[in-house]
């Protein structure tokens, strides 16, 4: 069976509270040897650092931009206090979730957009000086966020859920970076997304689910069913295999090629990965 990476996973999302042991199960049946969960704010480091080490997982910490509005004063030296506690912890694989996200109209212009901004700035400052890869939120900001990563010289990382033109795709990869691809890549109207997904070399490619979010297309409920009562489908880490057959369609290869390279990638992208995957490979699982 293909070994999968799931680059980005928020196992620690309420969603999945009643029956996580349940879900991660099942990804490890389909193949997903590891996950990566990420933070999204000062409240849930605990809960990322302790499921990740319940299942083998890794865990990023950081400050989410959608979060940033109703973060304390203090939540970034919260962060680095973290990692530094941390910093001899193997799960502990990157900085993120961060970045800068101006699709949600409020928080992209005045103050928010600044606090974002600030956010930003600050926690590549801190990935730098402990000397962790970053697991990027790149929402309509593709080119704040190469500015930003200009300025600091940074080991790498993933920008999660990429959907921007493929010459910042090609500066992205140029600065050590991987692109992750996850649920909307199964979507016929995502046509950038896709041409990206066949187009791009293999190299700078990883594999995500963004569970519970960015549902395939065989989970998700148009509006019309919702307001009809039907319930969206919940994504899951197990989905990423089906997810990445997409991907291997797109790319006309075989699926374990794939998973091969995108579980390298992202052992490239995170490095403390490698470690986790070697306790896999000796507990058989």
């Amino acid at each position: 069976m293909p070994v999968w990476i799931d680059t980005h996973c928020h196992l620690d999302a309420p969603e999945f509270a009643p029956d996580v042991d349940a879900v991660r199960a099942r990804a490890t049946q389909a193949g997903v040897a590891r996950c990566v969960i990420p933070a999204v704010d000062v409240r849930t480091f605990d809960a990322a650092r302790l499921l990740a080490r319940r299942f083998g997982d890794g865990y990023a910490l950081g400050i989410h931009p959608l979060y940033v509005e109703r973060a304390a004063d203090d939540a970034l030296n919260q962060l680095d206090a973290a990692l530094t506690a941390h910093a001899d912890d193997p799960h502990l694989v990157g900085v993120g979730e961060i970045g800068l996200d101006y699709f949600v109209p409020e928080l992209a212009t005045g103050p928010p957009r600044e606090r974002q901004d600030h956010f930003y700035r600050e926690q590549l400052r801190l990935a730098r000086r402990h000397g962790l890869p970053v697991i990027l939120h790149v929402r309509r900001s593709v080119d704040q966020i190469l500015k930003g990563l200009r300025q600091f010289d940074l080991p790498g990382g993933i920008a999660h859920a990429f959907n921007g033109s493929r010459q910042q795709a090609d500066i992205l990869a140029a600065m050590g970076f991987k692109l992750g691809f996850g649920g909307a890549v199964t979507y016929d109207r995502a046509t950038r997304l896709r041409a990206l997904a066949t187009d791009l070399p293999l190299s700078t490619m990883v594999m995500e689910t963004d569970a519970p979010d960015i549902p395939p297309h065989w989970l998700y409920t148009p509006a019309e069913g919702r307001a009809a009562g039907q319930a969206q489908g919940r994504n899951e880490p197990g989905e990423l295999p089906r997810i990445a057959q997409t991907v291997a369609g797109l790319r006309g290869m075989p699926l374990d090629e794939l998973a091969a390279a995108t579980s390298s990638n992202a052992v490239a992208a995170l490095p403390r990965l490698a470690g986790l995957l070697g306790s896999a490979e000796r507990s058989g699982g």
